[in-house]
């Protein structure tokens, strides 16, 4: 699917199986620069936060990377005082082949809560990472990171700055336990552009406010929500800032390769078979409108009905009246993409059957009209099916 993809330059990656999972699958990857990369990122914000999402925030303090390495199968999360343990000699282990301190490495984990890393796997296993990393192995490198992911997912973006060629590659994983604020997602984004480092912290945040955190599968935030950045200046471009010429561009193709991977983990949600776009507008602020909308698209009630085609829009006013949006019953308008079900708080008289035809698709979207004042929001969520109960249970 990937393999034409290649990294931007003096970056290489890799993906192998460690034994970790069974089976044989890849459970291992690598992303590696060749030269210290300015460093941002964005974590989870749960109280309960896996070791390596501990010591990520700390190495970001350093701000400069060199690497990041992940395993896939156990997330390291609860692990207490021996997963810290892992962590750091996880990065140890890394640091020791590239020559480089712990503090430089990155280190995530994703899969299930609880129990400790085999390290007597990992650590063999990311030597076997380092001998196998090339700037083409972007495949194998996304194939590894994937738990219940049913396909890997990657996203490139390509600009011209200063006459000079910019590449951006980003990787990610997630298809459960996903809701606004990220969820138990991993993303790593790797450009070859050289970016200050505070700008590109605020660049990285408001691209994933704009996409990992505008999506919902399943309402449950993750313990290992990580999405870091690294940005080598391998190009040769000058080092851009929010007063260079070329930021604007940067910034949007940044933001298109999180919204990109941020629709990819939608769509490819446990079990779910529908994609849908809650847009909530005419609400007394975007605040009021985002919860809103989250309140419609995190309701199993809805979630439910979508997956049985069941236009059942009383699910979608009770979840509008429950959120801590203001909310004013009889002013209150609802349709299932173009098709209004709801005016003033009431049903209209459209027929069911144009409602089913609606959805029944795909891909549709509820749009709601408070009418209370200019503030609009829209998070990106799917149905959930039995499927998803299997995979959970």
């Amino acid at each position: 699917m990937y393999s034409n993809i290649h990294m931007p330059k003096g970056f290489k990656c890799a993906g192998v199986s460690a034994g970790i999972k069974l089976g044989g699958a890849k459970d291992m990857a690598l992303i590696l620069s060749d030269f210290p990369a300015t460093a941002a990122g964005v974590f989870t914000q749960n109280q309960v936060c896996a070791a390596p999402v501990k010591v990520c925030r700390a190495h970001l303090e350093h701000g400069v990377a060199r690497a990041i390495v992940m395993n896939s199968g156990i997330a390291n999360a609860c692990t207490g005082s021996e997963g810290m343990v892992a962590v750091r000699d996880m990065a140890a282990e890394t640091a020791k082949i590239i020559g480089c301190e712990p503090q430089e490495i990155f280190v995530c984990s994703t899969g299930r809560i609880g129990p400790q890393l085999p390290l007597d796997k990992i650590v063999p296993g990311i030597g076997t990472l380092f001998e196998s990393a090339l700037i083409e192995h972007v495949q194998e490198t996304a194939e590894a990171m994937m738990t219940t992911d049913t396909r890997p997912k990657v996203s490139v973006a390509q600009l011209q700055i200063e006459g000079r060629a910019v590449k951006i590659v980003g990787f990610a994983k997630g298809a459960g336990m996903i809701e606004p604020n990220m969820a138990t997602m991993l993303s790593y984004i790797t450009t070859d552009a050289a970016v200050e480092r505070h700008a590109f912290q605020n660049a990285l945040k408001k691209a994933v406010d704009a996409s990992f955190n505008r999506i919902s599968i399943d309402g449950d935030q993750s313990t290992n929500d990580t999405v870091l950045a690294l940005a080598n200046g391998a190009s040769g471009v000058k080092t851009l800032d929010e007063s260079s010429d070329d930021w604007d561009a940067f910034s949007r193709a940044l933001e298109k390769v999180c919204f990109e991977l941020a629709m990819m983990i939608v769509h490819d949600g446990e079990g779910a078979d529908k994609f849908v776009t809650v847009n909530v507008a005419g609400a007394v602020s975007d605040a009021d409108a985002d919860q809103a909308a989250r309140s419609v698209a995190n309701s199993m009630l809805n979630k439910t009905a979508w997956a049985g085609t069941t236009p059942n829009w009383g699910r979608i006013m009770d979840a509008v009246g429950y959120s801590l949006a203001r909310v004013e019953e009889e002013k209150v308008g609802v349709f299932y993409d173009d098709a209004q079900v709801v005016a003033g708080g009431v049903r209209t008289d459209i027929a069911v059957e144009e409602l089913i035809k609606v959805v029944s698709q795909t891909d549709f979207a509820i749009n709601i009209d408070l009418h209370l004042g200019d503030g609009a929001a829209t998070v990106y969520t799917c149905n959930c099916t039995e499927e998803y109960v299997r995979i959970n249970y």
